[in-house]
């Protein structure tokens, strides 16, 4: 994980290198088949080794950065802000985004892994997936059914204190789903609600991922947008205090902000 912390966290921001495409995607007919081919390669690999029961924290980041590259040799162009928060984090946290692709799933890994243990909310059907539940299960996440929201409220705030306890930060994505527009209505304080019962700070990060598209038929295999710039931003944590509600519209503002700033460019 050192090579991932010396060439992503050097410095405060990260930006892609300009041209870094690579040749084969340039040359491939399809917008996307370059990288659906590489991106199924590191998921295959993936699989083999959490199958052998090896898939640890280490693995589990180097993976996903492989999966940063990817983005980049097919044109993604990076810029990561903030590290210096993330960096400063001594203790475990609630990690809150907004959720936009399939893309945040696949690469914070990478971004959170090196410097703390960490386990993701995710849908109790992608624990089952065909293709990524073997990976997934191999990361002990919190598996929430979203059939009965009282459940899942219970079920997140009762683990979710556990992983904490044992210095364990959590991910959470509180809109519920990927959604291509920010609505913060919809971003609920669940993440709060965790961070206040286990008395540690929330973190939070905005992000436009909007480059790898939702798909129609397959939704992690969308369409590959170049011309879309991904933006992360690591915020500052934040203590909860009372009821929270304050941290909370601290936290949507934070997001909203940025996503307003980055849709102007």
């Amino acid at each position: 994980m050192d090579r991932i912390k010396k060439n992503l966290f050097a410095e405060d921001i990260y930006l892609t290198k300009e041209n870094s495409r690579c040749l084969l995607d340039k040359l491939s007919l399809n917008t996307k088949l370059y990288f659906v081919i590489k991106y199924l390669q590191i998921l295959f690999r993936n699989r083999k080794v959490a199958k052998k029961g090896q898939y640890n924290r280490a693995n589990w980041a180097l993976s996903s950065y492989k999966v940063i590259k990817l983005i980049e040799d097919c044109g993604g162009q990076f810029e990561i802000e903030g590290i210096n928060n993330l960096k400063s984090i001594k203790e475990p946290v609630v990690i809150v985004s907004n959720h936009m692709s399939a893309m945040e799933s696949m690469i914070f890994p990478a971004l959170i892994a090196p410097f703390m243990e960490v386990t993701f909310v995710v849908k109790e059907s992608l624990a089952r997936h065909f293709l990524f539940g073997v990976i997934m299960r191999a990361r002990n996440p919190i598996t929430v059914g979203r059939t009965n929201s009282r459940e899942d409220l219970i079920s997140v705030l009762n683990q979710g204190k556990e992983f904490l306890k044992n210095n364990t930060s959590v991910v959470i994505f509180p809109q519920g789903g990927r959604r291509d527009i920010f609505k913060p209505e919809e971003f609920n304080s669940l993440g709060v609600k965790l961070a206040s019962m286990a008395g540690v700070k929330i973190f939070p990060i905005a992000l436009k991922t909007d480059f790898w598209g939702n798909g129609k038929i397959m939704k992690d295999f969308g369409k590959i947008n170049r011309k879309n710039k991904i933006h992360i931003k690591f915020g500052e944590p934040i203590s909860i205090e009372g009821s929270g509600k304050e941290q909370q519209k601290k936290i949507i503002d934070f997001i909203s902000e940025n996503l307003e700033t980055w849709n102007k460019e």
